[in-house]
């Protein structure tokens, strides 16, 4: 059953001479579903990070969209007869979670059935970018936050000309899907609205995938990710992009889209070359550029879909938002040694993607706390070319010279993101399509525009010879970081002794504060200190202050979310005197003053110790 109200006079009905199309007429459609099965149980592993998420960011972090333009001559009940099926079809679009009463809620509930709103907005003109307009739509309906014990997880906007469908817009709960399963939902609504009969439903469901996270097999799964998450985490870089520029930022970023048929040939003729799968090359020529221009190593990145490669969970409607954290060693002599490196790395991250949310936060904030550092999410690399042709961005209306171009670059709109360098690989053949968002702070649009083209001049010479890391400079025009003053790498970390002492001081009221990564042991060291790091210096005045209270003010700066400064690593040495010396900037002057107290300030107090 389908119910409609509606209302008129919501502008002139016509395109505004700024371009924005205006509606003339809004209405709203309820859209009545039955036929499903009432469920109950557990949530996953993937729901319960998202939840934990979503009650804890703003809505634009967290919260997806999508546009799905609508066949030219489906009618508006077609439309709604295949979103109803769909919703019907996938148990994930009839879950709520009850609210607990406190914290997240663990449990989900399916509906059986029930209904949901459908706004349908109608216009005599769509405006020169019907598809912008749309996206455009689609991003100011994620500004709400789901109530995930009772909204129905989508935000759907119908846009109608003249009362013909053109595209319809989605924001959705995070709780329920991802973009994977957003990419799914398009596929299937499209085969509906073609006619197409769809085949049963494969993939786990939801509570179907709780049951087997919560087996023995999934329990063991989950402790070797905890184990596998916290060895990177306790050794590998902690900010991709450690740097002087690097200033936390409020995370918006524009969109930059890359479209390249020279692209997508060399990353075949590489492939072919090399002997390794694309996906594999084109990992590995992302990480290596990465980690070159943030003069690092290793290559710490997220891979959100890798989570999908069992065939149980490729297909599956779901959130399956837990990532899969690839460490890349990219020290070598050449691109290859990278390459032969890359598919190992790829598998580690792959299998070790399934965790307990709660537990592994826990484990990030004891591990990071003891090492004096805060992980950063900082790249992010998305290659869902491999699940479907239909998750490449619906709103692209570029159709013409651009999607044929040998290479064609194209700024978008801004969006807020967490992180610094986001990169969805949306196809590779017969175009190389990407989609990078780029922190400001660190690229310039010149510079996130070299990126990409580098990438592609990078594929291109990868394509038939191996490429020396010493010449990516050479052969991409992407540069390293520069990191002027006393910045140096300190336990694989990027970090400035400076900064850290005037973060330092800041966090204790003002106290003076020397760090060095001198070595300043002293004749009879007091407490446990630990070899290398670095040592900082405080002197007190004599106001009570301890090595353990110095770390854990500092840790509170550190891990504070937000804008700040960028490269913060605490000592792993604090020596408290009473007085600053003479010479503040020698460590032997402060050696030489009456040192009070010292320690490496990770004690943390537990009921036993009251």
């Amino acid at each position: 059953m389908v119910r409609a109200a509606g209302r008129a006079g919501l502008g002139t009905g016509a395109g505004t001479r700024s371009g924005t199309p205006r509606p003339g007429q809004e209405r709203t459609v309820t859209v009545a579903y039955a036929g499903g099965e009432r469920r109950r149980g557990p949530v996953t592993m993937g729901q319960a990070n998202m939840i934990r998420c979503i009650l804890r960011d703003e809505p634009l972090h967290i919260n997806n969209h999508d546009v799905w333009p609508v066949p030219q001559g489906a009618a508006l009940q077609q439309v709604l007869d295949a979103l109803r099926e769909l919703v019907v079809r996938h148990e994930a679009l009839r879950t709520t979670f009850p609210e607990p009463a406190a914290g997240a809620s663990r449990t989900q509930v399916v509906a059986a059935e029930g209904d949901f709103t459908v706004r349908v907005l109608d216009h005599e003109e769509l405006g020169a970018d019907p598809a912008h307009y749309a996206e455009t739509v689609a991003r100011q309906a994620r500004a709400g936050r789901f109530r995930l014990d009772r909204d129905f997880p989508l935000r759907i906007t119908l846009l109608s000309l003249r009362g013909a469908p053109a595209f319809v817009t989605l924001s959705s709960s995070h709780a329920v899907t991802d973009g994977s399963a957003l990419a799914v939902l398009r596929e299937e609504w499209l085969a509906l609205l073609d006619g197409a009969g769809l085949p049963p439903v494969e993939a786990l469901t939801p509570l179907d995938l709780a049951a087997e996270e919560a087996t023995p097999a999934g329990l063991r799964r989950s402790e070797a990710s905890l184990r596998y998450w916290k060895q990177i985490i306790g050794t590998g870089p902690q900010e991709m992009f450690a740097e002087p520029r690097a200033v936390r930022s409020d995370g918006q970023q524009p969109q930059l889209t890359l479209r390249s048929r020279r692209g997508a040939r060399a990353l075949a003729q590489a492939a072919k070359r090399t002997g390794s799968p694309s996906p594999t090359v084109l990992l590995t020529a992302w990480c290596t550029l990465v980690a070159h221009r943030a003069g690092q190593s290793t290559c710490v990145a997220a891979a959100p879909l890798s989570n999908r490669s069992r065939p149980g969970l490729a297909r599956s409607v779901n959130t399956l938002s837990q990532d899969a954290l690839l460490s890349l060693d990219v020290r070598g002599p050449s691109f290859d040694a990278v390459l032969r490196k890359a598919w190992g790395a790829a598998l580690g991250a792959y299998r070790h993607s399934q965790f307990d949310s709660v537990r592994l936060w826990e484990a990030i904030e004891g591990t990071t706390f003891e090492r004096g550092s805060h992980f950063a999410r900082d790249v992010v690399f998305n290659d869902v070319s491999v699940l479907t042709d239909t998750r490449a961005p619906a709103t692209d209306s570029r159709t013409g010279d651009a999607q044929d171009a040998e290479l064609d670059l194209d700024w978008g709109p801004v969006q807020v993101l967490p992180t610094r360098l986001l990169c969805f690989a949306y196809r590779t053949d017969p175009v190389l399509h990407l989609g990078m968002w780029a922190d400001p702070a660190l690229f310039s649009r010149e510079e996130a525009e070299t990126f990409l083209t580098g990438l592609v001049k990078l594929l291109e010479v990868v394509a038939y010879e191996d490429v020396p890391l010493a010449a990516l400079t050479e052969v991409t025009g992407i540069r390293p970081a520069v990191r002027a003053g006393d910045w140096l790498q300190v336990d694989g970390c990027w970090t400035s002794p400076t900064a850290v002492a005037g973060a330092l001081s800041d966090a204790l009221g003002g106290l003076p504060v020397h760090v060095t990564t001198d070595d300043v042991s002293g004749p009879e060291p007091v407490g446990d200190s630990p070899g290398g790091g670095l040592t900082a210096f405080i002197a007190s005045g004599g106001a009570p202050l301890t090595p353990d209270g110095a770390h854990t003010a500092l840790m509170d700066v550190i891990s504070a979310p937000g804008p700040g400064h960028s490269g913060l690593l605490a000592p792993t040495r604090y020596v408290i005197v009473h007085d600053s010396p003479a010479t503040p900037g020698e460590s032997t002057a402060w050696l030489r003053q009456r040192i009070l107290m010292e320690g490496n300030g990770r004690h943390r107090p537990t009921r036993d110790d009251h």
